[in-house]
């Protein structure tokens, strides 16, 4: 399935293919401030459709991960790292996807604040 994914705003606009068979509802500071509930993907699976240029970043803790928002907005519709194997993942906030029934996923917590 294709999703049509963005911030508020429209300034950050996106799809990304998949199954969203489960999401991630982290505890880190971030995460636990910004309420995002993520599903990780391939960077295949997913492309930006408006300019990198447009995109606000933040790296924080281990700087690990590359944390997108809208500096117009603020939403953090997604950001970028790396699977353990290396592979380039991008964590998708699911509540930036209007389509997802969010009361029908299946939400695992993570305990990213022990990280």
């Amino acid at each position: 399935m294709e999703y049509q994914g963005s911030c508020h705003c429209g300034g950050i606009a996106f799809t990304v293919e998949g199954e969203i068979g489960q999401v991630v509802d982290c505890n880190c500071s971030m995460c636990r401030r910004r309420g995002g509930l993520l599903w990780f993907v391939p960077a295949s699976a997913f492309a930006l459709r408006t300019p990198r240029e447009r995109l606000a970043t933040y790296l924080f803790n281990r700087r690990h991960i590359q944390h997108h928002f809208c500096p117009t907005c603020g939403i953090a519709p997604f950001g970028e790292g790396q699977a353990p194997d290396g592979s380039t993942m991008v964590a998708v906030n699911v509540r930036c996807l209007p389509e997802v029934e969010l009361d029908a996923l299946q939400v695992a917590p993570f305990d990213g604040a022990r990280l």
